[in-house]
């Protein structure tokens, strides 16, 4: 990890938590003391009470260790607000249908930002049948290329993993209003609405 967990947000956690520091040391099995070494940046909790730190203080451990709390808001499930992660080591994406804490190799990921599609990743939807066919006007080489193809609704989120050296297409089944995303290695993510 890129960092550590830090006196301000174990102060701000324990007093959102209307915890006294006897409180919080008593469920640690510390004393109130180290706690208080903790909050004045005079000591760091051992990584052996990470775990124990963050289940006392109703966050995860990467909430913990990013001081950045996460609220599920997205209570009707609408996969429209998902949101998208890509590992800059790996490749691996990541789909959320709302905010989440992600990690990846190490690495802490915020969610992609779409934009629109510019002259260089121009999408084509043709009617095939009962389907639509999408294709990415984009070169596909082993270090240039179109990662993904996605189609969001309120109730659907369908994606096709691409790979370099293929071809930068799909089908997809439209069905209602969403949008489409795409998502090139250099440039990141793009979207256009769909109807």
């Amino acid at each position: 990890m890129d960092n550590y967990v830090t006196g301000s947000v174990i102060r701000c956690l324990r007093e959102n938590k209307k915890m006294t520091q006897a409180e919080l040391a008593a469920k640690l099995d510390v004393s109130p003391k180290t706690v208080s070494k903790w909050e004045t940046a005079k000591g760091l909790p051992d990584i052996s009470l990470l775990d124990t730190l963050a289940a006392a203080l109703d966050v995860s451990v990467m909430e913990l260790m990013s001081g950045n709390t996460i609220v599920n808001r997205n209570v009707s499930a609408n996969m429209m607000r998902s949101q998208i992660y890509v590992c800059p080591v790996c490749g691996n994406i990541i789909h959320t249908m709302g905010e989440a804490a992600i990690s990846c190799c190490g690495v802490s990921l915020p969610p992609l930002e779409a934009e629109e599609p510019d002259v260089d990743h121009v999408i084509t939807i043709e009617a095939v049948e009962d389907e639509k066919f999408i294709t990415v006007n984009h070169q596909m080489t082993k270090h240039h290329y179109i990662s993904f193809i996605a189609y969001v609704t309120g109730d659907k989120f369908q994606m096709v993993k691409l790979y370099p050296e293929g071809n930068a297409e799909c089908r997809f089944r439209f069905r209602g209003a969403g949008f489409l995303y795409i998502y090139c290695n250099r440039h990141g993510l793009m979207r256009i609405k769909v109807r």
